[in-house]
């Protein structure tokens, strides 16, 4: 029985990368950057300003390596940078805007599955529909997990601002939903 590394070591390849080896570089950002450009794509809509964050990201990863103290997921770590770079993103071009703090009671938290066809690439789509606000919250939540009292901290929000975000995004999210399957099959 062969037994698969569910952790990968990067020990070695984080040491070379921290005294500067471009190959060492290269190596990692070739390891990291589809999964990396899929988190900046989460947050930012179009794809060449998702690659140039992405780049930004691994820019600082490679510059701030030293900071990564060895505990945790070394992906995870390389994560938290590429989610912050878009949230700053976000932020520099004025698209965050939340809406009021009321939480609504009647959301989709009950709900568990969104009973759908569509596909990955129609999904991304419908989240880029909704507004950057509530997008954020969503992805920071439901992709990244994220509590909310974090992504408050996060996006300099209250708890409840980012609930009734997510509730609202839910809630955009399945009419869109509803919508595309009566589109597609005529009745739901």
């Amino acid at each position: 029985m062969k037994l698969i590394s569910l952790h990968k070591n990067y020990a070695a390849l984080i040491k070379k990368v921290a005294k500067g080896n471009r190959k060492a570089q290269h190596e990692l950002f070739e390891l990291f950057s589809p999964k990396m450009l899929s988190v900046c794509r989460q947050y930012l809509k179009q794809n060449e300003v998702a690659e140039e964050i992405m780049l930004n990201g691994f820019y600082k990863v490679f510059t701030k390596i030293d900071s990564y103290s060895g505990q945790g997921s070394f992906e995870g770590w390389i994560r938290r940078i590429m989610v912050n770079e878009s949230l700053s993103e976000l932020r520099r071009q004025k698209k965050l805007f939340f809406k009021d703090e009321s939480v609504i009671e009647n959301s989709m938290e009950h709900s568990a599955y969104i009973e759908s066809e569509l596909e990955v690439e129609e999904i991304q789509k419908l989240i880029d529909a909704l507004p950057d606000g509530y997008k954020t919250v969503f992805v920071l939540y439901a992709v990244e997990g994220y509590k909310h009292s974090e992504i408050g901290e996060l996006l300099q929000i209250s708890e409840g601002t980012s609930k009734s975000q997510l509730s609202r995004a839910r809630s955009m999210l399945q009419a869109m939903i509803n919508k595309q399957n009566t589109m597609n099959y005529g009745t739901l």
